[in-house]
């Protein structure tokens, strides 16, 4: 396994050295930059996510976080978990869809999928006043899933691109888009456990 991972970073350091050869070639000045002034972290994040695609094939794979769920906390128990631990950090669940699919688990059932959603009506307005395109990714969602193994996931989006792939936030804003990215993952790492 680790000998994988050694060759999928290797590839990747062959993409990235690519990519930096035509940057060179096509007009490195300006994106040079335009580079500059992304965030410090912004290269971090595109690195991370790039390996992820590397490693997967799976450009969904790289866009998302994941924890799975204990096997002995029912699904409720993670729910309340997560709707008091939203609460508390003056987010509000504004959404829940349920629906069933057929499953390809062996005794041909129907899978689980619910998605619950979370907003700061607050924080949402701030950050739709600073661009309409951060509307696209509201509310926050948190998908529970079971697998064909009949394990239960917790996922959501990965917000670091959010918060750093391009120009740095303002201050507050920052700070509040942290409060929010932390608060999502702090649901699903203590609601998986049933933990509030």
């Amino acid at each position: 396994m680790k000998f994988l991972k050694a060759i999928f970073t290797f590839i990747g350091f062959i993409v990235v050295l690519g990519f930096l050869l035509a940057f060179v070639k096509y007009d490195l000045g300006d994106k040079m930059s335009k580079a500059s002034k992304l965030d410090p972290k912004a290269m971090g994040a595109y690195m991370n996510m790039f390996d992820a695609v590397l490693t997967t094939g799976r450009s969904t794979e790289a866009m998302i976080r994941k924890v799975k769920i204990d096997p002995d906390v029912s699904t409720e128990d993670v729910i309340e978990s997560m709707k008091s631990i939203a609460t508390d950090a003056n987010m509000l669940q504004v959404g829940d869809s349920k629906m069933q699919i057929n499953s390809s688990i062996k005794d041909g059932g129907k899978r689980y999928i619910r998605i619950l959603h979370y907003c700061s009506p607050a924080i949402a307005q701030q950050f739709i006043d600073y661009t309409e395109a951060f509307g696209a990714f509201m509310p926050c969602r948190i998908l529970i899933v079971e697998d064909d193994n009949g394990d239960r996931w917790l996922y959501t989006m990965a917000m670091e691109l959010m918060l750093f792939g391009g120009h740095t936030l303002p201050p507050e804003m920052m700070k509040k888009a942290e409060h929010v990215r932390d608060t999502m993952y702090n649901m699903m790492d203590l609601g998986a456990k049933g933990d509030f």
